[in-house]
């Protein structure tokens, strides 16, 4: 049965203007094909970024040469994590990329997502550090707006709790010392790690930060509850305040 073409976003005209049409779909043809090959037989890094952006977008460009859009992607968000961590209707905004094209990245992202955090679920989080600061660098690194976690742990330090606290800076209006440790008494938590991310990239601790750690870690501490760490992300990495010598 044929298939409509009505579900796929074509873009920009694709092929040079001195290729005929059946010529330029064949030579598409052939690059994908050799994208292919590289992918499945070269690994991880096989493919530089754009070219896996290329790949990607083959779910929703039938036809046609993607390295233009990929590249304007990368232009537009800065990385490859920057463009799969994109809003996709500020993905739709690149020339080329429509809603099929747009939710194929978006799925990517998804997965991503949930595959890093299946490296943490039912593993004590102490010992499985490195896959938790995977998890929340791609959950959390690339967002435009400042977001406060508290991932709430059990006895032993499996996570049970991963909880969206709030959303604005970090400090006693967005983030309530009584209410983070009550939430901890309330799911049977005898541990916590804080982790909110800077959306301006510096993952650098600011005083409002160090302050707001100091008292979370008081309140835990006559309830019973222990602050392990309070992990600050951003896109140029992240710092543990209990590394800094920060948390007692």
């Amino acid at each position: 049965m044929a298939t409509s073409d009505d579900s796929f976003d074509f873009g920009e005209p694709l092929g040079r203007p001195d290729m005929t049409e059946s010529a330029g779909k064949a030579a598409g043809k052939g690059h994908r094909a050799r994208l292919r090959e590289r992918l499945i037989k070269g690994g991880a890094e096989a493919l530089a970024d754009y070219e896996v952006l290329e790949y990607l977008l083959f779910a929703g460009i039938r036809q046609g040469d993607t390295k233009p859009v990929a590249k304007a992607l990368i232009a537009r968000f800065g990385s490859l994590a920057g463009v799969l961590n994109a809003d996709p209707a500020a993905l739709q905004q690149v020339s080329g990329v429509g809603e099929t094209s747009a939710a194929a990245l978006k799925s990517v992202a998804i997965a991503a997502r949930r595959m890093a955090r299946s490296e943490v679920a039912d593993k004590p989080v102490l010992s499985s550090w490195q896959a938790l600061l995977d998890y929340l660098a791609i959950d959390m690194a690339h967002l435009n707006k400042e977001r406060v976690r508290v991932l709430y742990l059990d006895t032993k330090n499996r996570l049970i709790d991963d909880h969206h606290h709030a959303e604005g800076s970090i400090d006693e209006a967005a983030i309530h010392p009584r209410e983070v440790i009550g939430r901890a008494m309330d799911v049977g938590a005898s541990a916590l790690i804080l982790v909110h991310n800077h959306p301006s990239g510096s993952p650098e601790p600011s005083r409002a930060d160090i302050q707001i750690t100091q008292k979370i870690a008081e309140a835990g501490e006559h309830m019973g509850v222990t602050l392990h760490d309070h992990v600050i992300v951003g896109r140029e990495g992240h710092v543990s305040l209990r590394a800094r010598g920060l948390i007692r």
